[in-house]
């Protein structure tokens, strides 16, 4: 099709534009309604050409041209299981925010939309959205073309999508070799063990600092990423603690791995793992890789926001695959 113009509502760091792109559908203006400092940077350093145009919720007041695709996921920061004060049905904060995405669609009548938001929201709010939208919602799992597990609902009157195919995508993928572990061993009073969910597989989803919890959650497995972590890892051995000598492990570029578990919080810890008997922080660059973001995508901010953004953001992969049916 030729060039198009397109709206983003909560835009963040511009997931959308990337996937535009990697679906190879040209753009001639695209219009960002974020109010992140730091995400409009990031999406700045990347399109400058991207218009901001300020607080969703004045949308109203905008006067754009032609609009052919709107797109966008408003928080579900009040939706979440992890709050007490879950909100279940629309007359609260976070059906006020969607509704700015279905008041924009009334108001601009775009060819094509596409709404996001969390699988896991009360089946009230999905039927509200749904009725709405005037669409039924796909469910498509993101373990399918990256290294974690993020199911979310997409609304869209694309036509014909389908499940992507599985890339079969594990951490060895996108893990960093030259990156040391953070010494958090819970022998110098770090995270419990036992107060710590252990997962085995693909990474549970990304999730931002409102998601809740203080809990880390670790992957299982006892490989070892590089020698540069060996020695690393050694060096702290002390004498009778000869069961920290972890250079007799296999080097987990050559074994099947269990992909890491990606939790964003507002504060320590963002996203940690389990190595041996160590934890450490996942690298911005790992956590773009799960969202299938370019290398350094994000980079420009402090790594809190990065993270921040990244959590906050699409993965890529997923929202290419539906955008390669707009015709």
């Amino acid at each position: 099709m030729n060039n198009i113009n397109v709206l983003s509502l909560f835009d963040g760091v511009s997931c959308g534009r990337v996937a535009l792109d990697r679906a190879g559908i040209k753009v001639d203006n695209y219009y960002a309604s974020e109010i992140d400092r730091y995400a409009i940077q990031i999406a700045q350093k990347n399109y400058p050409d991207t218009i901001q145009i300020g607080d969703v919720t004045k949308w109203d007041e905008w006067e754009l041209p032609k609009i052919d695709l709107i797109i966008g996921g408003s928080p579900c920061t009040h939706w979440s299981v992890a709050r007490r004060d879950r909100e279940t049905t629309s007359d609260g904060i976070g059906f006020q925010l969607f509704k700015c995405f279905a008041d924009s669609i009334n108001k601009f009548k775009p060819k094509y939309f596409l709404y996001e938001n969390n699988h896991g929201i009360h089946k009230n709010i999905k039927n509200e959205i749904t009725k709405y939208l005037g669409v039924e919602p796909i469910m498509i799992n993101s373990s399918l073309v990256s290294a974690q597990n993020r199911k979310r609902l997409y609304w869209t009157n694309i036509p014909n999508i389908q499940q992507p195919e599985d890339k079969n995508i594990l951490l060895k993928d996108v893990i960093l070799d030259d990156v040391l572990p953070v010494a958090l061993h819970n022998l110098y009073g770090g995270f419990k063990e036992k107060a710590v969910r252990v997962f085995e597989g693909k990474s549970p989803t990304i999730r931002t600092a409102a998601g809740g919890g203080h809990i880390p959650s670790f992957v299982k497995t006892d490989l070892i990423h590089s020698e540069k972590a060996i020695e690393y890892m050694n060096r702290k051995v002390k004498d009778g603690r000869d069961h920290w000598d972890f250079g007799h492990h296999s080097d987990i570029r050559n074994e099947k791995s269990s992909a890491v578990v990606a939790n964003f919080f507002k504060g320590v810890p963002y996203n940690v793992f389990k190595d041996w008997d160590c934890i450490r922080k996942f690298h911005p660059i790992e956590c773009e890789r799960l969202q299938t973001l370019p290398d350094n995508y994000t980079e420009g901010v402090s790594n809190t926001q990065r993270y921040k953004a990244i959590g906050n953001g699409w993965t890529v992969d997923v929202i290419a695959h539906i955008f390669k049916n707009i015709k």
